[in-house]
This record gives C-alpha cells, structure tokens and sequence, in this order.
C-alpha cells in the first residue's frame, strides 16, 4: 500500500520545506493530496544564493491562513569577515517577530552545519540571542544531531552518503553536541523548543523521557528520519506507552519538500499516519522518495494510537505552543528583508542581486 490517508482533521505539519517560488502550485497540491490544513515552513537561508527565507515568506503573504514561517538565522557576516553589513543575531530575531514570523528554524546542531560555521551554541557569538529568545518567548524548531549510523560508515545509509552525511573522528561528535545544548538549557530554561526528528533518540527512549522531564517546555516533532521509525517499531508497545505519557509533548512533522512529487508528498505523510494510527506491519512503500530508503532497509510496526492522542499531535501541541493562526505578515517589512538579503547574496556570489530568490520575492511582493 503506497498511500494512506489519516483519519484525523486539522493535522498542522510542523516540519515542512518550501525549496522555490517556483513550487507554489506543486505545494498546495502536496498540501491538499496529504490532507494537511496548516503547514509550518522550516527556512534554512542560504545567504549567498539569497534564498531559504524568501520563498518561505511568498507562500505566507499569499495564504495567510495557511502557512506559518519559522525563520533560519543569517550568518553571512560571520562567514564573511566582517567585510558585510548582516544585522546581529538578535536584529534579526527581533526583525523576524515585527515582519510576523512565528519562530525560528535553527540548522545550527546539524553536523554539516558545524563544518560551516564552526561555532558551537555556547559561544559567546549565541550568548545574547539565548537571552532575547527567551525573553520574547519565541518558539525554535532546532535540529540537534543525525542519526548514530552517520558516524559508521559500515552503517551509512546509501542516499546519506549521497548528500555527504557521512561523519568521522575530526568531525562534532554526537555527545558534544547534545552537551551543547545541555548547557543552553540550563543557562534558559524558559527556551520554547521543537526539537526535530525525534532529537535523534528514538533508540534510547528512557533518555528521551529523562530529557523531556528536565526540560519542561521542550518538544520533539516526528519529522522522519527513516530511522527513527525502525527504533520505536522495535518494540511497539513501549513506544506506544511512551507516545501516551508525553502525548502533549510530541509535534506532527513530515519534512515535506515542495520539490517533491505530490505522489512522494502524499506517500511520506501517509507514512507516518499509517505508524501513528494503525496497527500494521509494513515497510517503506517502494513509491515513495529516495532519502526514505529502500523497503528492504527495515519493518515499521504502528502503534495505534487514539484519536485523543492523535489530536493533540496531529495539531493541539503545535497550536498551543506557536498559536492557533499563523501570524500576520507586514509585507512591506518582507518585501525590506528580501531587498536586504539579494544584496547580500550579490555581495557574497558576485551575481546580480536580480537574478536572486531574494529579488524575485521582493518584486512579487510590491506587486512589480
């Protein structure tokens, strides 16, 4: 069975892509064909191809009732020296809250990400944008790790190796990250945090239950990771318990991407549907997309979860935590932050600022 539609109303996904402008129609069909109401738009910026947040912020200005925007950080003037103008983390922070964001999107934590910027979360670099996060009270969606097989390459999966996920011993290890944001919590309590996929422990279930109970205002969404299915089939009943006693701390997540087939769209959702409110023993559906792997790779078992349970992450975590509505969005202030990023990609990639997603948004949006 390639497809599976839920049974549940209002389902809110709190882990999407939105890769191009371009996608808008292949996004609404997604949308429609998964049986999604509201979508959250995770925008991780490219600053030198001046995309990530701008297409993300089309898609709001056009359906304001349906997609809300969580913001990546922009770190251009790290990564350039000093020889660029980038407002601060806590400009832009700020900047995001008055344009009518409803979060941020944080890729800070992923591996890659480090190879990057080569900052750890407690450096002083992040040490007032903590502060004003909390203070605000802004919810984060922040991926935190990758799976373990990364970091064995006897266990790499293929399509990883593909996207050059494979990690070794000069590369972040996985309990130095984690340590990372021990730290952070502890020095903010009151952060309001999704952690994605799973925050990677879904091998490990009493430590992901330890971690929820010391860091109250914390959640996890289920945006898959492959893997994360396999862990918590391999014992159902212990998964399903767990999903009972933490059902108001887990958020619906597919990490849908506008670039993929409405069939992979709809395959992928209907995926985690079929594990949350099934009892069924099955396997990734050969149609569905590449970085889901192949069938043979593993059983998923479902869990059958109740229609209580499912409401509340199907939709009433994430309403409750970000709000019931996206935000409004003050175009103007949009159609400025796009201005703003095409010329830091110009300056960045020495291409035209028009030729960027940045510019396009931008005279879209001032209706050019």
């Amino acid at each position: 069975m390639g497809e599976w539609d839920s049974r549940a109303n209002g389902i809110v996904d709190g882990h999407v892509h939105m890769r191009a402008t371009a996608d808008e129609a292949s996004m609404l069909a997604i949308l429609e064909a998964a049986g999604i109401e509201k979508m959250a738009l995770v925008a991780i910026q490219d600053p030198q191809a001046g995309a990530g947040l701008p297409q993300a912020l089309y898609m709001k200005a056009r359906y304001p009732k349906t997609f809300y925007v969580f913001a990546g950080l922009n770190h251009a003037g790290r990564l350039a020296g000093k020889r660029l103008a980038v407002p601060g983390l806590v400009e832009q922070v700020e900047s995001f809250a008055r344009m009518g964001c409803d979060g941020i999107k944080m890729i800070e934590g992923k591996p890659t990400s480090r190879q990057r910027l080569d900052v750890p979360v407690t450096d002083p670099y992040y040490a007032e944008y903590w502060a004003r996060v909390e203070e605000l009270g802004t919810p984060i969606v922040w991926h935190v790790n990758d799976p373990e097989e990364f970091w064995d390459p006897a266990r790499l999966p293929g399509w990883a190796r593909e996207r050059n996920w494979g990690y070794g011993p000069d590369d972040v290890q996985k309990e130095q990250l984690y340590a990372e944001v021990d730290q952070v919590l502890a020095r903010h309590p009151g952060l309001k945090i999704i952690f994605a996929h799973f925050y990677f422990l879904s091998a490990d279930l009493p430590r992901a239950s330890r971690f929820l109970d010391d860091h109250p205002t914390v959640r996890f969404d289920l945006a898959p990771g492959v893997e994360m299915l396999y862990n918590l089939s391999r014992n159902p009943d212990a998964s399903r318990g767990f999903f009972v006693e933490y059902a108001d701390r887990i958020v619906f997540g597919t990490d849908l991407s506008s670039g993929q087939t409405v069939q992979e769209g709809r395959v992928r959702a209907g995926l985690v549907y079929r594990w949350l409110e099934s009892d069924d023993v099955f396997r990734v559906p050969r149609e569905a997309d590449f970085l889901l792997g192949p069938p043979e790779d593993g059983v998923i078992r479902g869990m059958s979860l109740s229609d209580e349970v499912l409401s509340r992450i199907y939709g009433g975590n994430f309403s409750g935590l970000v709000g019931p509505e996206p935000r409004a969005l003050d175009v103007d202030l949009a159609v400025d932050e796009c201005q703003r990023l095409a010329a830091i990609a110009a300056a960045l990639s020495n291409r035209p600022a028009s030729e960027t997603e940045a510019a396009l948004v931008a005279s879209r949006l001032a209706g050019k």
